[in-house]
């Protein structure tokens, strides 16, 4: 699908993508908010706050290495810090992870289930904030669709057996978000972020 090796500018342009329609959203109010993002069980503020959760999770991978394990830390994001608070939590979370990216080595290794490169961690960024953006903007009855270019280069990396077909829509499949011409939706699915 693509060649291309993810890195820190990736992150920022799904950072990017993301709140160019969520910000306007956030500013509305936030009773929107509390309604589940699309298919998930956690509410569109919820997931707001999982993708900066697994941002800065990324991020401390990285700067940490550990070698076997996931770092004892958790993002708690106050509760009554409305949308707008949380996407700025979001921002801050997805440029710690590309700072992380653009410091990173191309040789360094952190744990990720097993040895994951800076182009693995990037990925999962990626596709944790275009997925879970998507799932948000069901949630607020907004329309909106992944960047192409940033979809297929995720899958390339993440998902290497994924079938052919419109990058967005492969993505949203292979996450378990809807069916791919005529395949059912995934129930259960893993990406492939270790390398050897």
């Amino acid at each position: 699908m693509t060649d291309h090796q993810m890195n820190g500018a990736d992150v920022r342009a799904a950072l990017g993508a993301a709140t160019a329609v969520l910000g306007p959203a956030a500013e509305t109010g936030g009773a929107r908010w509390a309604a589940p993002a699309g298919p998930l069980e956690w509410s569109c503020r919820e997931t707001a706050a999982h993708i900066a959760h697994d941002l800065l999770a990324y991020a401390g991978q990285l700067a940490a290495r550990p070698t076997d394990r996931y770092l004892p830390l958790d993002l708690t994001v106050h509760p009554e810090a409305g949308p707008t608070e949380v996407l700025t939590v979001v921002t801050a979370a997805a440029h710690l992870l590309a700072t992380a990216l653009d410091a990173a080595p191309p040789g360094l290794r952190a744990w990720h289930h097993g040895p994951c490169d800076p182009t693995g961690f990037a990925a999962m960024g990626v596709t944790e904030t275009l997925v879970h953006t998507h799932d948000i903007t069901l949630g607020l009855g907004l329309t909106w669709r992944p960047p192409a270019p940033l979809a297929a280069a995720a899958l390339a990396r993440l998902f290497p057996d994924a079938p052919a077909g419109d990058p967005v829509d492969v993505l949203l499949w292979c996450t378990g978000r809807g069916e791919l011409d005529g395949r059912p939706r995934r129930t259960s699915w893993s990406w492939r972020a270790a390398v050897e």
